[in-house]
């Protein structure tokens, strides 16, 4: 097979898309997806159909009882290239879930009665996969979740600015005390809902369309809940700096650790979740 493979890719590309023999009149991409194992570019010839505005691609391996390789590969990772004949370019392969899922498949019966009887051949559902194309120039809830990043990194910023002039003696202490507070807290309310619904609602449906993205999604929902223990940290040692009973030093370095750890998962957010959110319609 992978013999034959080659040479469908090869014409492929050497015709610009346009097969001729058993594939003459075909609809068909190449999709290369990283190996779930190897690790290594895989690239396969499939047939698609364009449902609804979005391609699409079935997991059919012509009514085989397991699932084709190139599947087990977007389940690891989500990241693909797709060559058309006349242009290649970037996506992400999103598994809808159960219900969008069925209705997509009806669609695609409807279009190709064929994918019906590679359904009968087997007990397996044959998943359905929608390659969307990234592109730069759309704006989406990735891009907003960047801008919500970048704020609150602001935010904190002039927060650690308060402190080091209280540390310093540069300001009104009183003033400086009840603005650091009522600061303290607008920001920790702030990043504690931003947290809360990403755990709620963003990385749920993340993990459901991207099952690639699951490992991660764990890692950064154990994030939040080391920053939620930082946040109640500092909120104490500002609550007790009031009162005179903290040290400012330690609650300067403690706003240090924040801005670390913050930091460093707002950036593993970013590098591993835009992409996917940016292709993700809201609500």
């Amino acid at each position: 097979m992978t013999g034959f493979n080659d040479q469908v890719i090869e014409e492929f590309r050497r015709s610009k898309g346009k097969l001729g023999g058993m594939f003459e009149g075909w609809q068909l991409i190449l999709l290369t997806t990283i190996g779930a194992k190897s690790g290594e570019r895989r690239t396969n010839p499939l047939g698609y159909l364009e449902i609804d505005g979005k391609i699409v691609v079935v997991a059919s391996n012509m009514g085989a009882p397991a699932h084709p390789g190139w599947y087990h590969n977007i389940r690891r990772d989500h990241r693909v290239t797709i060559e058309t004949g006349i242009e290649t370019y970037e996506a992400v392969a999103a598994v809808p879930p159960a219900a969008e899922r069925d209705a997509l498949f009806a669609k695609i019966v409807a279009a190709e009665p064929g994918f019906a009887e590679y359904q009968a051949k087997t007990t397996r559902v044959l998943p359905v996969v929608i390659l969307h194309r990234i592109d730069d120039r759309v704006r989406g809830l990735g891009d907003f979740l960047v801008e919500v990043h970048d704020w609150l990194r602001e935010e904190l910023k002039t927060l650690r600015a308060g402190v080091d002039d209280l540390v310093a003696g540069r300001a009104d202490t009183l003033f400086m005390e009840k603005s650091l507070r009522a600061h303290c807290v607008s920001f920790c309310e702030a990043l504690t809902e931003h947290h809360t619904g990403e755990d709620m609602g963003a990385f749920p449906m993340l993990a459901q369309r991207f099952p690639a993205l699951a490992p991660v999604l764990t890692e950064l929902g154990e994030d939040h809940v080391v920053v939620a223990d930082l946040q109640k940290r500092i909120r104490k040692l500002v609550e007790g700096y009031v009162h005179g009973e903290s040290d400012p030093v330690r609650l300067r370095d403690e706003f240090d650790a924040l801005a670390g750890t913050l930091e460093a998962h707002f950036a593993h957010e970013e590098r591993t979740l835009v992409a996917a959110l940016n292709v993700t319609a809201p609500g």
